[in-house]
């Protein structure tokens, strides 16, 4: 059951409370989601609404899931693709979610493709104490990048829409996957997250974050106090690769476990983004932490350089 508003109005589905609060303005923009699973798919295009579970301690029991991958084959004959997949799509200014789990229950890569659980398209975006589930491609923080790659990779959306600069800010917040599972252009802070690798039985199990910043942005994905932890092998998994060569990772007093390579971060063959991206590491701890294996051009940062990644400059407040 979902409540909306002041005057507590009652719903089956997370989306008709939606619908509901969008065509009645009057009502206090807040969605009151309880335990339950709910299998749909979520639009969110109303600024400044709230959309919450009961509490931290309800979060797992309150999951919006839906399961599209990017292979499934539609009626044109076309793959679905990557930015189709959404399980909840935020595409409004100001939103806050809170003690939800969002998943995309499609599967592993290998079998569903690229599926994401959140396509957060949302500035100054919070999302606080959630549980992002899927596997490849579980969070996307736009902007798309200016060009894709290949034809109709964009396919979605906001594949015409106009690359605006995004912030968000993710706190407390459980995210697992294994290939590229947290990535975008958007500068976001994450505070306090877990990211968790899933087991792939690979060589290379994964990719953390894979950051398309765009050029010319000061900030991208700065993870404050986060913890990269897994159910895979020691040393089969990167903590991030550039999806485009001005990619953005920092991360600082992060706890890395075991299953990370001793590289840490892969170029993705671009040897370009030696020069462009901006990745680096300050005080982080734990079995993966050693930056004796790092590669050159992966920064280390001073306690002076640390200093400019505070919340309030990434996320200009």
């Amino acid at each position: 059951m979902v409540k909306v508003g002041l005057k507590g109005e009652r719903f089956s589905s997370v989306q008709n409370a939606l619908d509901f609060l969008e065509s009645h303005p009057e009502e206090e923009r807040y969605v009151l989601v309880r335990p339950g699973v709910y299998e749909e798919r979520v639009k969110i295009r109303i600024p400044g609404v709230i959309v919450t579970g009961e509490g931290r301690e309800a979060a797992e029991k309150t999951v919006i899931t839906l399961g599209l991958g990017g292979k499934e084959i539609l009626r044109d004959g076309k793959k679905r693709g990557t930015f189709r997949t959404y399980t909840c799509f935020v595409d409004a200014r100001d939103v806050t979610l809170s003690y939800l789990t969002i998943e995309n229950s499609a599967g592993p890569g290998e079998q569903a493709g690229q599926a994401i659980a959140l396509y957060a398209d949302g500035d100054r975006l919070t999302v606080d104490s959630c549980r992002l589930l899927g596997w490849q491609d579980t969070l996307f923080t736009a902007p798309l990048p200016p060009k894709e790659i290949e034809k109709d990779g964009f396919v979605g959306p906001k594949q015409f829409a106009p690359r605006e600069k995004r912030r968000q800010y993710y706190k407390d917040c459980y995210i697992e996957g294994d290939i590229d599972f947290v990535f975008g252009g958007a500068a976001a802070y994450f505070e306090h997250c877990t990211f968790f690798s899933k087991n792939g039985n690979r060589k290379i199990n994964g990719y953390v974050t894979a950051p398309s910043t765009p050029e010319g942005q000061r900030f991208g994905y700065v993870m404050e106090r986060c913890r990269f932890t897994g159910n895979c092998p020691d040393q089969t998994v990167f903590l991030g690769r550039p999806w485009r060569e001005w990619g953005k990772t920092v991360l600082l007093s992060c706890e890395i476990g075991p299953h990370i390579k001793a590289e840490g971060w892969d170029d993705w063959g671009k040897e370009k983004a030696h020069e462009t991206s901006f990745f680096a590491e300050f005080q982080c701890f734990g079995p993966g932490a050693s930056l004796s294996g790092r590669p050159g051009w992966v920064r280390r940062l001073t306690g002076e350089e640390a200093e400019n990644y505070t919340k309030e400059r990434v996320l200009d407040i």
